[in-house]
């Protein structure tokens, strides 16, 4: 699971707190440690919460845009708190573990700040939100806290398949990354543009539905191929 699974913190303000997570994943099993722009880091706060768990922090990747931290992952997960104007596909951490195992993808949790979590722009790049049920009443989890919570259902999780018999893939081509995926809706959106299907006037976040489709549809790299080759000959036909 180590190598199949990244924890992603985004923009986070306390050290500590990068500590926190650093501890659960150890705890847990996990390795894979992404900070985008953090405030402060490295420190030594950082160093003293992760109590022993200092390999995860001197092994996280640091990166300025959450763009690069998940460029290469296939599934995307990202902790949300409360509902968006566009729906997207929801799942509890249980769930989210299911998915990992289910489908066999490099997959990133993305967590974000401490203050005010996700923007909407990078919830829009995940494949499924992740919501904590945690009281109505007092509802907001520490960041190393919900670190814990993911990382604890992946590790059971994975006892529970640790002897299951070993299931082929179910992609017979690799699934489409989040880079690809990217320059897919670019493309899109340059052509749809040049249709005058988009109006950038008034876009009516439709943009935003075509990446919340694509990413609900988990494309292989093939059809990937595929759409941005029938984009790139309806370019040619225009010309």
């Amino acid at each position: 699971m180590q190598n199949t699974v990244r924890i992603v913190l985004v923009n986070t303000s306390h050290p500590g707190n990068i500590g926190a997570a650093a501890r659960a994943m150890k705890n847990m099993g996990l390795a894979d440690l992404y900070l985008v722009a953090p405030k402060v880091y490295p420190s030594e706060e950082a160093i003293s919460r992760a109590a022993g768990a200092t390999d995860i922090l001197d092994n996280a990747v640091v990166v300025e845009t959450l763009e690069e931290a998940l460029a290469d992952c296939q599934l995307v997960i990202g902790t949300s708190a409360r509902e968006r104007n566009i729906p997207w596909p929801l799942v509890d951490p249980r769930q989210a573990a299911d998915l990992v195992f289910d489908e066999g993808l490099l997959t990133a949790f993305v967590f974000g700040r401490e203050d005010r979590g996700l923007t909407n722009e990078e919830l829009q790049r995940c494949n499924y939100h992740v919501h904590i049920p945690s009281v109505e009443t007092f509802s907001s989890l520490n960041l190393g806290a919900a670190v814990q919570v993911i990382a604890y259902e992946l590790r059971m999780k994975s006892l529970l398949m640790k002897d299951a018999p070993v299931v082929a893939s179910k992609w017979d081509v690799p699934a489409a990354n989040v880079e690809q995926i990217d320059y897919l809706l670019e493309h899109l959106e340059k052509v749809l543009l040049q249709t005058e299907f988009l109006d950038p006037e008034m876009p009516m976040q439709v943009m935003t539905r075509f990446r919340r489709l694509f990413q609900r549809s988990r494309l292989d790299q093939q059809e990937l191929g595929m759409l941005r080759g029938m984009l790139t000959s309806m370019e040619k036909k225009m010309k």
